[in-house]
């Protein structure tokens, strides 16, 4: 699945959005799910997805990343809102 990268949305139990990439969307959730995602999901489980677009190479998903992570929440909202 190499070049087949995405990045995503999930929302956690406490309302809160968490920004990621991966090339293995459900895989990627399912870790988070599991306590062995990210730090910042572990505390906040369960999450569940919400957004998700594939972009390309690695290095395109994280800069969508980081454009994402740079929103405010009402943008990142409406993002979710429309996709």
């Amino acid at each position: 699945m190499d070049g087949a990268w995405s990045v995503y949305l999930v929302r956690c139990a406490d309302g809160t959005l968490y920004t990621g990439i991966t090339n293995d969307v459900p895989r990627r959730v399912d870790s988070h799910n599991q306590g062995k995602g990210a730090r910042y999901t572990r505390a906040r489980l369960p999450v569940v997805l919400v957004y998700q677009a594939l972009v390309g190479s690695r290095a395109d998903a994280s800069r969508r990343e980081a454009a994402i992570k740079r929103l405010a929440r009402s943008a990142k909202l409406a993002l979710v809102r429309a996709g």
